[in-house]
């Protein structure tokens, strides 16, 4: 049985082990953090290994006019995302050894050429130390100690689409550092993660019940998330208490003046759960999506019911799913252990004249990996990169899409061309004696014979990668016909690089 509190134990220890370059500053800055664990079981079955092997923090994502067609820019910058695509650098680096004849502590070869799958005891587990963005947040209050914002009354209702006031993390206080960053904010604005979150709940909580408590009755309220529901959807109602949320329903990051792309971590989570956390592009080299068994909260506000009908009831029907793919709902389980720079205990250990506590600036991302395993970020870049280098590889993330593919790529030239699955093999080998005809024209002089020539379809840019993952293209159709339809699709211009 998976222990939460020993879960949340190791990923908060191996957060204090990181250099100092990226956290939060005591009582006056917070973040949130996720993160993968590997879990290993012996042939004892009393031996069981657990190691963090990803980690991410962060509260941010970028306005949709920052986003960059050349992929070089990290879009989501939310812990969750963070660990997830920090574990993606994880299982590129295992590949690489499993394909290079080098012992791999988490693949073994599969029955199908070119194929991998988990070891036999090998599992995943996902952290994250307060409740997922979006509809996962949207939770009953138990009490008024535990309030986003001022309760709604009869009397008193907000039709502001965060429920309450908004921090303004983007606007330093006085005495906020100022060095957090040498990119100009306004060049790549940031947006807040949970305007009106729970996670802002209990730092507020002893004001809100001075200011209302002798006012009027209060009615019962939900926490609030600053996620903004997808076109399509009918906006939230705002309506007071239960009502102000409609529950259920895909939503995006909230923009602070620009909407974003970002879809809430409760979709993403949810979406996981039957396509995998593999993404597109491993598909091809596994045999069976990877699955988190188990998903953990830290201590917070949360609902078992709420995060069931979040990541686990939306997607429950999806079916008729190629080999390889089902529908895998985790575990869910809560620590009663608290993340020591959440905004509660940041506010906690506020001391009189820092001024008011903001989220942190930077995103964390560490992995198991040997070369470069910390990526520190701000605003879609590299911590303290100026606008000089911005477009070239020093002012990149290693998690971006760019850096990613690149990482793939060099994973598919690591193998060895007969042991190439034949998603990749096949287009490969057309890429291949489309080149070698291109090369002898060219030799000849026949310029004019290949101006009219056009080259066969093969894998040139990203997107060529990700749409010749037939089996996952499948699965994706699948679940956004079955279960999110409304499910924004990416814009294809922003998947051509290579």
């Amino acid at each position: 049985m998976l222990d939460p509190d020993e879960v949340s134990r190791l990923c908060y220890e191996r957060f204090q082990q990181l250099p100092r370059r990226g956290k939060p500053e005591p009582g006056r800055e917070w973040t949130l953090l996720a993160a993968v664990l590997q879990v290993t079981r012996k042939e004892n079955p009393d031996s069981v290994e657990k190691e963090v092997v990803s980690m991410g923090t962060g509260t941010k994502c970028i306005g949709q006019t920052a986003m960059s067609p050349n992929g070089d820019v990290l879009n989501d910058s939310h812990a969750e995302v963070i660990a997830r695509r920090g574990c993606i650098r994880y299982l590129i680096q295992q590949l690489h050894e499993a394909v290079s004849g080098r012992s791999s502590s988490v693949f073994c070869p599969s029955d199908q050429r070119g194929k991998w799958k988990l070891r036999p005891g090998v599992s995943f587990v996902f952290f994250t130390s307060h409740t997922p963005c979006g509809d996962a947040s949207i939770i009953p209050m138990k009490d008024e100690q535990s309030q986003p914002c001022p309760p709604v009354t009869p009397v008193q209702v907000s039709h502001e689409g965060g429920g309450g006031r908004k921090r303004k993390a983007d606007e330093p206080s006085e005495d906020q550092n100022p060095k957090m960053s040498r990119l100009d904010l306004k060049e790549t604005e940031q947006v807040d993660r949970r305007d009106t979150e729970a996670s802002e709940s209990w730092a507020d909580s002893t004001e809100t019940s001075v200011e209302t408590s002798d006012v009027v009755p209060q009615v019962p309220d939900v926490h609030r998330t600053g996620a903004k529901c997808v076109p399509g959807v009918p906006a939230d109602p705002l309506q007071p208490g239960p009502g102000y949320h409609s529950t259920g329903v895909l939503r995006v990051k909230p923009g602070r003046g620009e909407p974003t792309l970002s879809l809430s971590c409760s979709d993403k989570l949810a979406r996981w759960g039957v396509l995998g956390f593999q993404g597109a592009l491993l598909s091809h080299y596994l045999q069976e999506a990877l699955y988190f068994t188990a998903v953990v909260v830290g201590r917070c506000p949360y609902s078992p019911e709420v995060m069931l009908r979040a990541l686990v009831t939306r997607c429950s029907q999806v079916s008729d799913l190629p080999a390889g793919f089902s529908v895998r709902p985790p575990v869910l389980l809560q620590s009663s252990l608290e993340f020591p720079f959440s905004q509660a205990q940041t506010e906690l250990h506020r001391r009189d004249g820092q001024g008011r506590i903001s989220p942190c600036g930077a995103a964390i991302s560490w992995c198991n990996v040997p070369d470069q395993p910390l990526d520190v970020t701000a605003n879609g870049y590299k911590h303290g990169v100026t606008r000089k280098v911005l477009g070239t590889p020093k002012a990149r993330s290693l998690l971006c899409k760019l850096e990613l593919f690149r990482s793939f790529l060099s994973l598919v030239s690591a193998t060895d061309p007969s042991a190439l699955p034949d998603s990749l093999s096949k287009l490969l080998e057309i890429h291949s004696a489309w080149r070698n005809i291109f090369l002898l024209m060219m030799s000849r002089g026949e310029r004019k014979s290949l101006e009219t020539w056009k080259q066969p379809s093969d894998l040139q840019t990203y997107w060529d990668y990700k749409q010749a993952s037939s089996w996952y293209q499948q699965t994706q159709q699948q679940l956004l016909l079955q279960a999110f339809p409304l499910w924004p699709r990416s814009d294809r211009n922003l998947l051509l690089f290579r």
